[in-house]
């Protein structure tokens, strides 16, 4: 299984722990629930860049995906995000949270596999 599928696989992971989170009552929380939306939508649309398109531009939106992601939901465990609060003790947190992890390594990997950071070596010299 190519590294990119591996990436694509982790985007749809967390869209779709999103979306199971959105039924569960999420969409009813404002605007986390609206974005909420907007990462099922994203991480769909991204998992299809990364497999279909060999450019550095869908592994630079996987890595951002991930990372925002991940930052976000850090952010509510910790001091809140839009009023939300949440924690970290659900099998769906630990879920999203690896998926997250998983595409933003995914993405660096491939990226250097693909000689995408060549230039920046050769600026660097």
């Amino acid at each position: 299984m190519g590294i990119r599928v591996i990436g694509a696989l982790a985007a749809v992971v967390s869209a779709a722990v999103h979306l199971y989170l959105w039924f569960d009552g999420v969409r009813d929380q404002g605007t986390v629930g609206q974005l909420f939306v907007v990462n099922v939508v994203a991480g769909a649309v991204i998992a299809v860049l990364v497999v279909a398109w060999r450019s550095w531009i869908p592994l630079f939106l996987l890595a951002g995906l991930g990372a925002t992601t991940l930052l976000a939901f850090v952010i509510a465990t910790t001091g809140g995000l839009f009023g939300i609060h949440t924690t970290w003790d659900t099998w769906y947190a630990w879920l999203a949270a690896i998926s997250e992890i998983v595409a933003v390594v995914v993405a660096l990997a491939a990226a250097a596999a693909e000689g995408r950071f060549a230039s920046l070596r050769q600026a660097k010299d």
